[in-house]
């Protein structure tokens, strides 16, 4: 089995941040050759300082997306709401399509009152079909089309945004 260079793992590229923390906590970077060794998280999983500390991280990085996100889309979107994010190649048989309609089922639960023990939710997607792909195309105008419907809609205020973020590279 050849071995992974450091720059290699996906979460070191994309959340440096949080890898250094992880880094630090373990006072070691073999962890990213090893998944094994974040079993020695555990300890610090408790530590409150910690805990605030790896909160601050992820608010950070949810500040950069919503700021993305307004820059991209012009949505505004609430840090403070939970993120569902999914970013993949686009196809008709994939899981967008499933989340599309658990976001129409969570639309639809709003409206009719159902919004109990519910948090505040943005779900983001992104991706991009292949150039002759016609259905992963239509994938994209029905997840758009989701978006300007919940975003359009005062009762979702607060509640749930939709937003899909377009030439997404995957």
């Amino acid at each position: 089995m050849p071995s992974v260079l450091v720059d290699d793992r996906w979460i070191n590229q994309c959340n440096p941040e949080l890898s250094a923390l992880i880094t630090r906590l373990l006072d070691t970077q073999d962890w990213l050759k090893d998944l094994t060794l974040l079993t020695g998280l555990r300890p610090s999983a408790v530590d409150p300082a910690v805990q605030r500390e790896w909160m601050a991280v992820k608010a950070r990085n949810k500040a950069r997306l919503a700021a993305l996100v307004q820059k991209t889309n012009g949505i505004t979107v609430r840090t403070d709401a939970l993120f569902d994010v999914q970013v993949k190649r686009i196809h008709e048989y994939k899981r967008q399509h499933l989340n599309a309609l658990q976001v129409i089922t969570q639309y639809l639960r709003i409206k009719n009152g159902q919004t109990d023990g519910m948090a505040p939710r943005t779900v983001i997607f992104g991706g991009k079909a292949a150039p002759g792909y016609y259905m992963a195309k239509l994938i994209i105008r029905f997840l758009n089309g989701i978006a300007d419907t919940i975003n359009a809609d005062p009762d979702m205020d607060g509640l749930l945004r939709v937003v899909f973020l377009p030439d997404y590279n995957v």
